[in-house]
Formats: C-alpha cells, sequence, structure tokens
C-alpha cells in the first residue's frame, strides 16, 4: 500500500505542472474577435498606467475604444484583469508565458491584432491616441479579421409523409453489455 501511495505522489509531483501548463492563454479565446490591449504595470499607483486609465475613462477613450473593437486585459502587481473583471491566477501567468515578455521594471503595454500578433509593444508611458494610432494603421485585412464560421449543422433526412410511406418495424433496444468478472 505504502509503495502505491508513493508511486502515485511521485507520479502527480511530475505530471501536475505538465497540465497545469496546457491551459489555453486568454489571448486565444480574443483571436479573430477583439484587439487585446494589455497593460502589465508593477502597481495601481504606476504614473504610466495612472495616466492611461484617466484617458481611456474619459468618455472620447471610450468610445475611440469600442470602435476599434478593443479589450483591456491588466496585469497590476502580478493581478490580472479582463475589462475590470478578475482572472483567476492560472490564466494570468498563461497571458504572461503567452507575451513572451523579457524581465523589467518598466510598465509594458502590448497591443495584439485580431490575429494573435503583437502589433506594438512600449515600456513605460504612453499616449491613448498613440495607441488608436496604431489600430487605425493596421492593414485592412486585419482590420476585417473575423473568427472562423462554425461548420453548419447537418441538414435532417427528409421523411416521406404518413400517406405514401410504409410503417417501419419498431427495432428492438440491445441489451446492455454483462460487466467482465475479475
Amino acid at each position: 500500500m505504502l509503495i502505491r501511495s508513493l508511486t502515485f505522489a511521485t507520479l502527480l509531483a511530475v505530471a501536475g505542472p505538465l497540465f497545469a501548463a496546457d491551459g489555453d492563454p486568454p489571448l486565444e479565446a480574443e483571436k479573430g474577435k477583439t484587439r487585446p490591449l494589455i497593460v502589465i504595470a508593477p502597481s495601481t499607483v504606476d504614473p504610466a498606467w495612472v495616466s492611461l486609465k484617466k484617458a481611456l475613462d474619459e468618455p472620447a477613450g471610450k468610445q475611440g475604444f469600442a470602435e476599434r473593437n478593443m479589450v483591456l486585459y491588466t496585469i497590476l502587481n502580478t493581478i490580472g484583469q479582463r475589462d475590470g473583471k478578475d482572472l483567476d491566477p492560472q490564466s494570468t501567468m498563461a497571458l504572461i508565458r503567452s507575451l513572451r515578455l523579457g524581465a523589467g521594471a518598466q510598465t509594458k503595454v502590448i497591443l495584439v491584432g485580431k490575429d494573435g500578433e503583437k502589433k506594438l509593444e512600449h515600456s513605460g508611458a504612453i499616449e491613448l491616441k498613440d495607441v488608436f494610432d496604431a489600430v487605425d494603421k493596421l492593414p485592412a485585412a486585419e482590420k476585417e479579421a473575423t473568427p472562423p464560421a462554425p461548420p453548419p449543422a447537418p441538414e435532417p433526412v427528409p421523411t416521406k409523409d404518413a400517406k405514401g410511406a410504409k410503417a417501419g418495424k419498431a427495432v428492438k433496444p440491445s441489451a446492455a453489455p454483462k460487466p467482465l468478472d475479475d
């Protein structure tokens, strides 16, 4: 019994991190739908973040953000949010890993296009106008990118009406399989 427990514990210790790393980053869900703007700041009072947040809260900033089909991701002091709603720690770390950023103490602002590629990466303070200009300069193909359409539902097989069709035999349901004996 002890050997089984130790084997199981060893298996979990080895496989656990592998299963945790398999989670899809949040940006995969945004691909083809929106343009994520990611702000990574060391604290909530960082001057670069405060000035960008102030610009985003203004009516012109909100309108421009909505017109360009953007969504805001923030990672402030390792706490991730998407449009003000908290992300779980695994999603936050998956987002950071997917960006492949180097170490740095400055605030980073990253714009990701609908195609999932980085379109702008800036360290330090940035004006919202500069972000909007980067979106406006994107090629027309990226601006019109849409998510792949789901496959069409299969059409039901037409059935004959009751007048010209024969009544079919009722099919007896098959018996449940017998359990195996050990």
